[in-house]
């Protein structure tokens, strides 16, 4: 089918029906962000086949009916809530590496990101339907969405040589003298140094901590000499706040979740704003294999949170084109390497075409604008403003190309005023999600797991394919803004409901510790997990212990901490993780479609 253009349609869902069946934790996030997208609840429930399976669909206004089916995980995988999924998929082993051992994230991440993909895949269905393609029953599981989280971490694990820094614990954040708690970001060695200078810092110490810190994005930890930590611990937050001020850094204190909440403008994780002149949409090409198929996306992406989103576009059939400067991307040698390319790297831009251009010269500028010109999506998350500065703003593409979906990535989504640098765990520390990551008997820390870079890409493929379809239907461009801001909302919303509610917005102490094994480590589902922690399990190899466990009825899961042989875990043997051409592990894509 083709869907006509509908000139009273403002949003990509409006008009259409939405039906759910099974649990409100697998099947509310999503649902919530298909009412933002203009669908109503008004069909008849999803048909519902077993306890494990939640239904979504969304049909109506000239659609045909399309259905998700969600779950944990395949069968007999044991694989059964977030703690099991988070369990096996390696996200405690990730999130851990700062103390030194596995630790679960106490909010629920694998659920709110596979409620996330869910709608991208309901929403890829809907527009392969407006392109003319077929109706197809898309079916995602928070196993493949833990994969996806990991996906980084993993192709690292599998490469060819060892991680540029150590892997130990250690890592921010920093304690000011009376306890106040904060994060420091810069790019810059040279800031780096001058701050910790400022602050009277052994040289030694300044020199030996600048690579943890560097690539404690790439590593999920940075264990750097504790004479820094002592260095802060001398002295005041607010001659911290200077030192970061002359020298360049930036700091932010770590706020709660209950200062968060005094200012919640209860914003939507993304904007969707048409613009220019009605465009009549070229049409589909004459084979689509996969939704996005014949589209072209121009992704100008640095990091994780652009890139990914551009990368899962491209696993739905789009035609992705990096924009790199002069001598290519310099993140292609990163170490660890696969075959002599980034293993990182490659989990995030693998199957991309490159195209070098220098945004610094008018006449590679120009051609900038020529490619948009033929484009379907411009996708960047580059600095406040920057776009603008070099004439490659929403209103400027829009000028060559008024069917244009210009999609910005950003930190802060100009939502909070005098944000500081709007970075993963800048955002993460700012926002409260240090608290909500972590039971009340832990410190507030931001996890060095990158959770909003990845969650930040997922809402900005959401937003583009919201985009897309709300483009099929009225025939006008679209400006699409998504933002890690959003992404700490979406994942803290548990813990500030719970704190408006008059509870206690953490979780309690211990909840999701994994409990120790003679041989490593299994985590309790998280309905077992006060009567698991009855049972002394330390002289006990992981089986035996899943075994006694079971015994009593208890549901749990092996904690993996050997990334490199994931590959091998036969609870994955239904989503399979191969190795690319260059011999990096890829992980499964995070949707099907049937």
């Amino acid at each position: 089918m083709t869907s006509p253009a509908l000139t009273q349609t403002v949003r990509p869902l409006d008009g259409l029906q939405l039906a759910t069946s099974g649990p409100p934790e697998s099947t509310g996030l999503a649902a919530g962000h298909l009412r933002l997208l203009g669908a109503r609840t008004g069909q008849e429930p999803a048909a519902r086949e077993d306890a494990g399976t939640a239904r979504i669909t969304v049909g109506g206004c000239g659609f045909s009916r399309q259905e998700a089916q969600v779950t944990w995980a395949a069968p007999g995988s044991g694989m059964i809530d977030e703690a099991t999924v988070q369990a096996a998929t390696g996200m405690m082993s990730v999130h851990g590496r700062r103390e030194g051992e596995p630790r679960g994230l106490a909010a629920d991440y694998a659920a709110t990101a596979t409620a996330v993909l869910t709608v991208q895949g309901l929403l890829a269905g809907l527009l392969w339907q407006a392109r003319g393609g077929p109706t197809a029953q898309v079916s995602t599981s928070a196993d493949r969405a833990g994969l996806l989280a990991v996906s980084q971490y993993l192709a690292a694990a599998g490469a060819d040589e060892g991680e540029a820094s150590e892997l130990a614990a250690g890592g921010p954040p920093f304690t000011a003298t009376g306890g106040t708690l904060f994060e420091l970001e810069t790019l810059d060695p040279g800031a780096w140094a001058a701050f910790w200078r400022v602050l009277d810092a052994p040289p030694e110490a300044i020199r030996a901590g600048w690579r943890p810190f560097q690539f404690r994005y790439a590593t999920a930890c940075a264990p750097f000499p504790q004479a820094l930590h002592a260095t802060t611990l001398a002295h005041s937050w607010q001659r911290i706040r200077q030192a970061a001020s002359v020298s360049g850094a930036e700091v932010c204190r770590l706020r709660t979740l209950a200062e968060r909440a005094t200012e919640q403008d209860g914003a939507a994780p993304w904007t969707l704003v048409p613009h220019g002149p009605g465009h009549r949409v070229t049409g589909p090409p004459a084979a689509m294999p996969r939704p996005l198929a014949g589209l072209t996306v121009l992704e100008a992406g640095r990091r994780i949170q652009a890139p990914l989103a551009a990368h899962l576009l491209g696993l739905l059939g789009a035609e992705v084109i990096r924009i790199e400067p002069p001598g290519g991307d310099p993140l292609r040698g990163m170490p660890p390497t696969s075959s002599g390319v980034s293993a990182r790297w490659l989990a995030l831009n693998r199957g991309k075409k490159a195209e070098e251009v220098d945004i610094k010269a008018e006449s590679d500028r120009r051609r900038l604008r020529e490619m948009a010109a033929q484009a379907d999506v411009f996708l960047h998350n580059w600095a406040p403003d920057k776009a603008a500065r070099l004439g490659l703003d929403a209103d400027d593409l829009a000028a060559v190309n008024p069917g244009l979906v210009y999609a910005y990535t950003s930190g802060w989504a100009g939502r909070l005023p005098n944000a500081p640098m709007g970075t993963d765990f800048m955002v993460q520390a700012r926002t409260g999600v240090g608290e909500a990551v972590r039971p009340a008997d832990e410190s507030p820390a931001p996890s060095l797991m990158t959770l909003l870079d990845v969650l930040g890409g997922l809402l900005g493929t959401e937003a583009v394919l919201a985009g897309l379809l709300l483009r099929e239907r009225t025939g006008r461009g679209v400006r699409v803004d998504s933002s890690l801001l959003g992404a700490a909302d979406l994942l803290t919303a548990p813990a500030l409901r719970r704190a408006a509610a008059g509870g206690d917005a953490r979780r309690p102490g211990g909840f999701r510790r994994p409990l120790r094994t003679a041989d490593g480590w299994i985590a309790a589902a998280d309905a077992c997990a006060a009567a698991a922690r009855a049972h002394d399990l330390r002289e006990l190899p992981a089986d035996e212990a899943l075994t006694r466990l079971g015994e009593h009825g208890l549901t749990a899961a092996a904690v993996t901490t050997d990334l490199a042989g994931l590959h091998r875990d036969p609870r994955f043997a239904g989503c399979a993780i191969s190795r690319d051409a260059h011999g990096a592990f890829a992980v499964p894509d995070p949707w099907s479609f049937a």
